[in-house]
């Protein structure tokens, strides 16, 4: 089972398939949060904004993205 994680800012999480599928495999990943949109969605499932990271921890875009809240992991590293 895994543990949840916090969402604020600066949490830097790995977003693979099991927070979204558009995410699985090699378009997985690792993402430093900003916020997450407090508007009403699907149940379990949040916007969340922040940047996508390289893997030395530089930021390359920022984006929102869709993710389910049980699929979000903490980066490892």
């Amino acid at each position: 089972m895994h543990q949840q994680v916090q969402l604020q800012p600066g949490e830097v999480l790995h977003i693979g398939g099991e927070a979204s599928v558009q995410f699985e495999g090699e378009r997985a990943l690792t993402f430093r949060l900003i916020r997450v949109d407090q508007r009403s969605t699907y149940d379990g499932w949040l916007w969340l904004e922040g940047y996508v990271l390289d893997p030395t921890g530089t930021a390359l875009q920022r984006r929102r993205i869709f993710v389910r809240r049980e699929g979000l992991r903490p980066a490892i590293g």
